[in-house]
């Protein structure tokens, strides 16, 4: 059996985690700890305070007791606002604090997209665009060509938590770049996990989003590869995309 650990902020899309586990297999647990999201929005200085280390730190415990191997801070935008230099040392701080191996959704984008080869990426976010610009950069700090950026003006975490498919769809069509060898939807407050066979389809490329490549980060930690292709591209044998 193995456990992996979220930390999660709030209470948006975590349905999408017992969605994945049932899909990954019966030896594989994903217990999620909510952290205190503090204020419910999609600006810099909210996103600022939502990753402290005093508030990942309190559901640390929680996740020690759960039996986890490795813990990540399941949010995107709670991470990247802090630049690549700062992202990395939020992780350093967590990994010490819980005394496992730890990593973030910012991250997780990273590892995935380099998994799978894909080197020009678009982005198609909820965020209002000056977020959504400091996901751009992160991803161009960690080496990519960023072809296309998507802000969709969304200021809550509980807005985008209310999409459905056809809004997550219709954000996917706009965000992406025909260049583009994989499309990003970060936010963790949308529910993708049912999704995604249907977005890759629909878009002809493999498509990751912000809680599939978060389970896919502690799979990697914890030295576990999962073939479950009802979770799209990132979690087939193959990759699909080759450079």
């Amino acid at each position: 059996m193995t456990a992996l650990g979220f930390l999660y902020p709030g209470h948006s899309a975590e349905d999408d985690y017992p969605r994945m586990e049932q899909l990954l297999g019966s030896d594989i647990r994903l217990p999620l700890v909510h952290t205190d999201i503090g204020e419910d929005a999609h600006r810099v200085d909210a996103l600022l305070e939502m990753g402290t280390t005093a508030r990942l730190a309190a559901g640390v415990e929680e996740l020690r007791l759960s039996g986890a191997e490795a813990v990540v801070w399941a949010c995107a935008s709670g991470s990247f606002v802090h630049g690549w230099s700062g992202a990395h040392e939020q992780v350093r701080t967590l990994a010490r604090t819980a005394g496992m191996p730890a990593s973030s959704t910012s991250f997780a984008f990273v590892h995935a997209a380099q998994e799978l080869g894909a080197r020009r990426v678009a982005v198609a976010a909820t965020y209002p665009d000056d977020v959504a610009a400091l996901f751009a950069a992160f991803l161009r700090d960690a080496g990519f060509s960023v072809l296309a950026v998507r802000g969709s003006g969304s200021i809550t975490a509980a807005e985008a938590g209310a999409w459905g498919y056809e809004e997550v769809l219709a954000l996917a069509r706009a965000g992406d770049h025909p260049d583009a060898q994989a499309l990003l939807l970060p936010d963790m407050a949308l529910h993708t996990a049912s999704h995604i066979p249907a977005l890759e389809k629909e878009l002809a490329k493999p498509v990751l989003t912000a809680n599939q490549v978060t389970v896919w980060e502690a799979l990697r930690l914890a030295g576990r590869r999962v073939n479950a292709p009802q979770l799209g591209s990132l979690f087939t044998k193959e990759p699909l995309v080759q450079v």
